[in-house]
């Protein structure tokens, strides 16, 4: 595997760098509504683009999915259980080691979306939250964010997607993609097509 020249790494938070689902399914009560849960909340979250209190969402999504809206009390207070996967530091480890600066874009209210890249315990140059940009991914004005305050060429940022929609979100504004695609969902061709697709991180090493 030819090695790409990066200055910079950024990651989306709660899916390629934190095993967000399983809080998400503890929340819900069984892995099943958790899953129905976050699937209605994805599709609330790439439907409204700008930004609506992550909070609000997450309860809207609940009364979709039949879930009872006390998970999402529930959820805000299992926050803090978040765990990294478990190649996690090592491999963002490595990079730090390297020089490489690291930065995360998440959907998330600024207070949540900090309080998960501590879970990561690595430290970041820039966390970018949606609240902070006022849209929701894969709207491209957070990606931009994280560019402009890393002051890094797209070119040479590299952006780990956790989910499909962040290939294209973040191939629109010039930035490589790969996709840490953990549970092994299917890749249906878009207008973008990641450098690489693996269930775990440790590729990262060798493509940068």
């Amino acid at each position: 595997m030819k090695r790409l020249a990066i200055d910079a790494v950024v990651f989306d938070l709660l899916t390629a760098l934190l095993d967000s689902w399983s809080v998400w399914n503890r929340a819900a009560g069984s892995e099943d509504d958790g899953l129905r849960w976050r699937r209605a909340y994805l599709e609330l979250t790439y439907g409204c683009g700008a930004y609506r209190p992550y909070e609000d969402l997450v309860r809207e999504a609940a009364v979709v999915a039949g879930v009872t809206t006390s998970s999402a009390d529930a959820l805000a207070a299992h926050w803090n259980t978040l765990r990294p996967w478990p190649e996690v530091p090592a491999v963002l480890g490595d990079l730090n080691a390297r020089g490489i600066r690291l930065g995360v874009v998440t959907n998330c209210s600024i207070t949540l979306g900090r309080q998960a890249a501590e879970r990561v315990g690595v430290p970041f140059s820039v966390v970018v939250t949606s609240e902070e940009t006022g849209y929701y991914k894969p709207q491209p004005q957070s990606y931009r964010a994280a560019l402009d305050r890393l002051g890094t060429d797209p070119a040479r940022t590299l952006f780990v997607a956790g989910s499909p929609a962040d290939i294209p979100g973040a191939a629109g504004v010039g930035m490589p993609v790969f996709w840490h695609n953990r549970a092994g969902l299917p890749f249906v061709a878009d207008t973008a097509r990641p450098l690489l697709i693996a269930d775990t991180l440790h590729p990262l090493g060798e493509l940068v």
